[in-house]
């Protein structure tokens, strides 16, 4: 199925040890419930790593990129919880991107998520093949749920708000945004990703440096909910 609305915040990040218990608590009883709870934003989910180098990927979806930056958004930054203040000190290795959707397709949800970052010299030219040719190619698969490609606001995603200051390092900005979702089965989950977007074919239409390429299971899913801070 396609996403949600026509804005996306993708998140990935790694959890120290002594915070991971108070990590899961929170995130499914507070911070979800809060995020999805703000007007504009229609559904949130997170994933955990089967392979990836990072290993919490969070994917909020929302009806426009204007909701990403706009006022209900940036106060909830800038007042995080007392829950929130202890639970991301221990967040690690934060790469973060608020995005606009560029192009996406599918027939459903998948529990299962691939993700590439990567970068691209001539946009225009990757969007086009990404877009007209590459994606809904790969969509028509019979083991393909998804497929998305969301691109960051540089600008947006930069902005220091009082949350991101709760933790001691500052964020990563990947700027291009792959995502594959698949129905299938756990073990041949990295077989499909290798066939349906092999470097080379990325490469060859214009994504630039390593692709940085995580294989995810989801955890946790929620639509809109109704939230008083």
């Amino acid at each position: 199925m396609a996403l949600a609305g026509e804005g996306a915040v993708a998140i990935w990040h790694d959890i120290a040890p002594e915070g991971r218990a108070a990590f899961y608590a929170w995130h499914g009883e507070e911070h979800m419930p809060e995020r999805v709870g703000i007007p504009g934003f229609l559904r949130g989910r997170r994933y955990v790593a089967i392979d990836a180098d990072l290993e919490f990927f969070n994917l909020y979806e929302a009806v426009s990129p204007q909701v990403l930056t706009g006022f209900d958004y940036q106060s909830r930054l800038n007042a995080p919880t007392p829950w929130t203040r202890e639970t991301v000190r221990h967040f690690k290795r934060v790469a973060r991107s608020i995005c606009r959707v560029a192009a996406t397709f599918g027939r459903g949800h998948g529990g299962l998520v691939a993700t590439w970052r990567y970068d691209v010299d001539e946009a225009d030219t990757h969007l086009a093949r990404m877009r007209e040719e590459i994606l809904p190619t790969v969509a028509r698969r019979p083991d393909v749920a998804g497929v998305h490609l969301i691109v960051a606001d540089a600008d947006a995603s930069a902005v220091k708000t009082e949350e991101q200051k709760v933790r001691s390092e500052a964020n990563v900005i990947p700027r291009w945004i792959l995502l594959l979702e698949s129905w299938g089965d756990e073990p041949s989950f990295a077989a499909l990703c290798a066939t349906a977007f092999p470097d080379e074919l990325l490469h060859h239409a214009g994504a630039r440096g390593p692709l940085g390429r995580g294989l995810y299971r989801l955890q946790n899913w929620r639509c809109k909910t109704d939230w008083t801070a």
